[in-house]
């Protein structure tokens, strides 16, 4: 096992964090959001529903089955949102950014509605950072990552850094979670920025993928080898400077034993 980091324990109490939520996941039933219903709430809900009982839906294997299918869910939810605080840290740590800088959020006005906020995940901007070296490292990797993704030299020109969506992965291919990926791509432009997806693995279907990089994403997966233009973790380890995947591989056994307790606490 590699030696222990100095950022390790902080980016695992992230990790942690963040999964340890899932252990409160109750379904709801179509009964409100809120924090869902017990299994004594569920039983008489559908004992009380004379067709549910001629079934046997009420069960409290029916129960479990939904606690564990949502409890997924959440588990997968809650991996990509440690994954998210994981690399702004890493971004803040490496390249010297504030909390402020190492994020981007934009307003949006609908006609006769009131604005709102529409965050993504991380940002560079590079006159923010501190490392004279680190800064031509990320300027070097721009002006490559923008001929990756097509731009025209005149559009590339004025780019002021890049922003970044971070996943676990993408499974799902929600039309309206793409149109609004597609839409913070322009966003982004407009602002100035680059966006980038970063996947923390390689799951993207390959027709979301082509679409995503019609729109001029870059989009870099969760490989170990590769380029800094289509890898996470050869990004993170040549232009950000900190091994991600290595800090993954020492800390695997803590993360595991943190994912299978909550597995078994959904499935009781």
């Amino acid at each position: 096992m590699s030696e222990v980091e100095p950022q390790d324990e902080k980016y695992l109490s992230l990790i942690r964090s963040a999964l340890r939520v899932c252990l409160n996941y109750k379904p709801a039933f179509g009964h409100g959001k809120g924090d869902g219903i017990t299994l004594a709430r569920f039983q008489q809900i559908y004992r009380e529903d004379e067709f549910y009982g001629w079934f046997g839906l009420d069960s409290p294997l029916v129960y479990a089955a939904h606690k564990a299918a949502g409890g997924m869910t959440s588990v997968y939810r809650q991996i990509g949102l440690s994954c998210q605080l994981v690399f702004q840290n890493v971004l803040q740590d490496t390249l010297g950014l504030s909390s402020a800088d190492a994020t981007w959020s934009y307003k949006v006005k609908a006609k006769g509605a009131k604005a709102r906020s529409l965050a993504l995940d991380g940002r560079i901007p590079l006159e923010r950072i501190a490392s004279s070296a680190a800064r031509k490292r990320a300027s070097a990797w721009l002006a490559e990552a923008t001929d990756h993704v097509g731009l025209k030299r005149e559009d590339a020109a004025g780019l002021e850094g890049c922003v970044f969506e971070v996943r676990q992965g993408y499974k799902s291919n929600d039309a309206k979670r793409q149109n609004a990926d597609v839409s913070n791509a322009a966003n982004a432009f407009a602002h100035r920025y680059l966006p980038v997806m970063v996947l923390l693995s390689v799951q993207i279907p390959d027709n979301l993928a082509e679409r995503y990089q019609r729109a001029h994403w870059l989009i870099l997966r969760g490989t170990v080898n590769g380029t800094a233009t289509d890898s996470t973790y050869v990004f993170c380890r040549e232009v950000l400077g900190y091994d991600l995947a290595a800090f993954f591989r020492r800390n695997s056994a803590a993360i595991k034993a943190e994912t299978l307790a909550v597995f078994e606490g959904l499935l009781k």
